[in-house]
């Protein structure tokens, strides 16, 4: 079921129904469930940081698992929707929102690290590699693409936006996921098999996303001939 803004949300699942309450909870628990596994990663990262088995090079171990990270819960992000229209499973778009956070979250994790333990939380550092280093603008530019997405991910702004426009507003994920695809890409000296395996997921999804398109029917039309006049 679908909000006023034409929008799948958590809220609107099912209907306030005596019949519903059982599936609620089970979505709220689905809910709890996807949100604590999706923190494992983060944690075990920081306890290994702590118990320092990060390997010979922590920092740069980090940087490279927090950027997978969220490359992962951003393609994941894109796989609900084509996931619920396959399999008719319309509970699992709670699940997106989520994801998406979590890959926004991973990805804020991912810049703070290499700007605060690689650059020592140098702006100029910062910058100066980033003209030296071409793939750190690309995954820059997939960061900051992701900010507006994060701050409109909620019921109120969806409310606010009006369903059209959000949706618009959220196609940019798909640039963020291939500004990350790139950036990985770019990153990699030798071995690019795990960039080119996430590329390959990704057109996948981009390739659905054209086929679902173009085989919805288009709307007719309205014609524009003057109705004939009727004598009285």
């Amino acid at each position: 079921m679908k909000n006023k803004s034409g929008i799948y949300t958590p809220g609107s699942i099912c209907t306030r129904t005596s019949s519903c309450v059982m599936k609620e909870n089970d979505l709220r628990f689905a809910r709890l469930l996807v949100l604590v596994n999706a923190a494992v990663p983060a944690t075990l990262l920081g306890w290994d940081a702590w118990h320092h088995k990060l390997g010979a090079n922590p920092v740069n171990f980090a940087i490279l698992t927090t950027g997978m990270l969220s490359l992962i819960f951003l393609l994941l992000t894109l796989l609900v929707t084509p996931l619920r229209k396959v399999s008719g499973w319309n509970w699992i778009i709670f699940s997106r929102r989520t994801l998406g956070l979590y890959a926004f979250f991973y990805a804020c994790l991912h810049f703070l690290i290499f700007f605060s333990l690689d650059r020592s939380f140098s702006v100029t550092g910062t910058l100066s590699e980033m003209v030296k280093r071409k793939y750190l603008l690309v995954g820059i530019t997939g960061l900051l693409v992701m900010v507006p997405l994060a701050v409109t991910s909620t019921n109120a702004m969806i409310k606010r936006l009006g369903g059209k426009r959000w949706r618009a507003l959220h196609r940019l994920a798909y640039v963020a996921a291939i500004a990350g695809v790139i950036h990985y890409y770019m990153q990699v000296k030798k071995d690019v098999r795990q960039p080119l395996a996430f590329g390959t997921v990704l057109a996948v999804l981009l390739g659905y996303r054209l086929w679902d398109y173009w085989r919805r029917p288009k709307a007719m039309p309205k014609s524009s001939a003057v109705p004939p006049v009727t004598k009285p």
